[in-house]
């Protein structure tokens, strides 16, 4: 009779806490919910779709951000190795790629760069003190259900480069390397992402006051960089990969974030992956583990120290979705140069009428030209680039162009996107790797 009773008492316990307080059963099944909710994928779309322009072209428009670029990334090495210079740290901004999502309850639609070289999320927000003329409506967090604002001793307001606080929260001001600069209050917020997917409580800078050339291509960032604030490091799985179609390709590209960005058995074959390595001064950036180049069969004679970051924080090759070309450091680059020169059998062009380092007259009939094999020896595998990622044809000029650039004296190497075409790139912070697996990436 006495364990009858505690069976019945056990039971109806049991009964209450599932009916009566319901709180440990929905909030377990929230969490799973959230953490399905962590994969998806986004659509990319190049700065100059839908442009009438030719490869050609792109790549001279790309090529002339890219060396803004280079600058910017260059200035915010050189800011970090003395700091006393800058108000605030810097960062690299603009990009190549725009990415769209909503923001707030209920969502407004806007259009963002894709940064993988910063972290912080932001988008204008009314009211403004400063704003550029941007694409769709600025956010007004007045009208949104889920915004919040963040303390000051919120985690993510620790991790700001530069912020103060103020009677109403958390608020950041975030430079970049032309020195424009967002200012505003850090805030979280429910973002949507692809098909409908809604994740709450993303940190992101609310900017009332921002300035600066390049932003007015979208309504905002998203930071891609390795750093706390980013939108990959806010996720429950810390990986993210992208797909980049070819860049005189009509079709979107794509970008997959969380469990969506994992690799199958089937793809682990072909699959080249190597370490990503720290730089204290610059820990958002993807620095690679390059070891050296070859060209055809011949393997360049460079230092291997040339493409390490330095104690002060300069050099290094990071990986960067937002620059168009390849830009290797100056004494490497003259040696790529001589070597390509010597195993391509076309007269180079001097008129310099290109805008790139290294060009070839053409002959109308390409089809039997013949470049030397252009391979990255990354640690842990070689990168052997199909000949498009690295070689483009102007037919219109005559020219045969080789698709890399010189970086000068900055020290700095840039892995750029012209190389990362059809390639599934993964990002994987967690394990501190980066892979290419080749794709035909408009079919994805």
């Amino acid at each position: 009779m006495a364990s009858l009773s505690l069976f019945i008492f056990v039971t109806l316990a049991i009964l209450v806490i599932l009916f009566v307080n319901p709180t440990f059963s929905t909030s377990r099944r929230a969490l799973e919910h959230k953490k399905v909710q962590t994969g998806f994928r986004v659509t990319l779309k190049h700065v100059d779709s839908g442009k009438n322009l030719t490869k050609f072209e792109r790549i001279q428009r790309g090529m002339k951000r890219g060396q803004l670029r280079l600058q910017r990334l260059s200035a915010a090495t050189t800011a970090s190795s003395d700091a006393a210079q800058v108000e605030a740290p810097i960062h690299a901004g603009t990009g190549e790629f725009l990415m769209n999502l909503a923001i707030g309850t209920p969502p407004e639609s806007f259009s963002a760069i894709l940064d993988t070289g910063s972290d912080l999320i932001w988008t204008q927000c009314k009211p403004c003190t400063q704003c550029y003329d941007q694409p769709t409506p600025i956010f007004d967090p007045k009208k949104s259900s889920s915004f919040s604002k963040l303390s000051c001793n919120s985690q993510l307001c620790s991790a700001l480069p530069a912020s103060t606080c103020a009677s109403d929260g958390c608020e950041y001001i975030y430079q970049y390397g032309d020195y424009s600069v967002t200012q505003g209050i850090l805030a979280s917020e429910t973002f949507t992402f692809g098909d409908k997917v809604s994740i709450p409580n993303v940190g992101f800078g609310c900017g009332s006051d921002n300035e600066g050339d390049g932003f007015s291509q979208g309504s905002g960032l998203v930071g891609l960089g390795r750093g706390p604030l980013s939108l990959v490091s806010q996720l429950e799985e810390p990986k993210f990969s992208y797909c980049l179609t070819s860049i005189d390709d009509s079709k979107t590209s794509s970008l997959f974030l969380g469990s969506l960005a994992s690799v199958n058995s089937t793809q682990k074959k072909s699959i080249t992956t190597t370490t990503l390595t720290k730089n204290p001064s610059q820990p958002s950036f993807y620095y690679l583990s390059l070891e050296g180049i070859s060209v055809g069969g011949t393997r360049l004679d460079i230092d291997k120290s040339t493409f390490e970051v330095q104690d002060d924080g300069s050099g290094g090759l990071i990986i960067d979705s937002g620059t168009t070309l390849t830009y290797i450091d100056g004494h490497a680059f003259d040696a790529l140069k001589k070597e390509f020169i010597a195993q391509t059998k076309l007269p180079v062009d001097t008129s310099g009428s290109s805008g790139l380092d290294l060009c070839f007259t053409s002959p109308s009939d390409t089809s039997d030209v013949e470049v030397p094999k252009l391979i990255f020896h990354f640690n842990g595998g070689d990168l052997d680039l199909p000949a498009e990622n690295y070689v483009v044809i102007d037919s219109s000029s005559g020219l045969l162009c080789l698709a890399l650039g010189s970086s000068g004296n900055s020290g700095m190497s840039i892995f750029g996107n012209i190389q990362q075409q059809n390639y599934l790139v993964i990002h994987d912070l967690a394990k501190e790797t980066l892979s290419f697996i080749p794709k035909q990436c408009d079919e994805l």
